[in-house]
């Protein structure tokens, strides 16, 4: 088995943005040679997450409207108590997930038709990173 590693950096304009960033994927599966395998994108940060759906405006505003019901910004939350003010974040980065794990078939991405892969921000404005780890043969 073959491994590869990229990393992604992002330094958001917003507090809450999602980044398609699946060509950035799709780059490194291109330049890790592997042919079967596996993909694993990961946030590496506890305020931000990658999930996979649509990439249409109306679904990232509905994905957006739904985790900003479940966890409000501005709510009094237990972590603020620490001198942070970001507990919907963490909160919002376990409801989407901190990783999608994707498979390789033939040396491409074997996604369905809609599919795509997106890096969501809930804490931004500063230094993140991803990583892109990609295992086979």
């Amino acid at each position: 088995m073959n491994a590869y590693t990229e990393y992604l950096v992002f330094n958001t304009d917003r507090r809450r943005e999602y980044i398609n960033i699946t060509s950035q994927v799709k780059e490194a599966l291109e330049k890790s040679d592997i042919k079967e395998g596996m993909v694993l994108v990961s946030a590496m940060h506890i305020t931000a997450g990658v999930y996979v759906n649509d990439a249409e405006d109306g679904i990232i505003q509905d994905i957006d409207n739904m985790l900003e019901e479940v966890a409000p910004f501005g709510l009094d939350y237990y972590h603020h108590r620490t001198g942070e003010d970001n507990g919907d974040a963490h909160l919002k980065s376990i409801l989407v997930h901190h990783q999608v794990i994707l498979p390789v078939t033939d040396g491409k991405l074997d996604l369905g038709p809609w599919q795509q892969v997106y890096y969501a921000e809930f804490d931004g404005q500063r230094r993140k990173k991803v990583i892109i780890k990609i295992m086979g043969e």
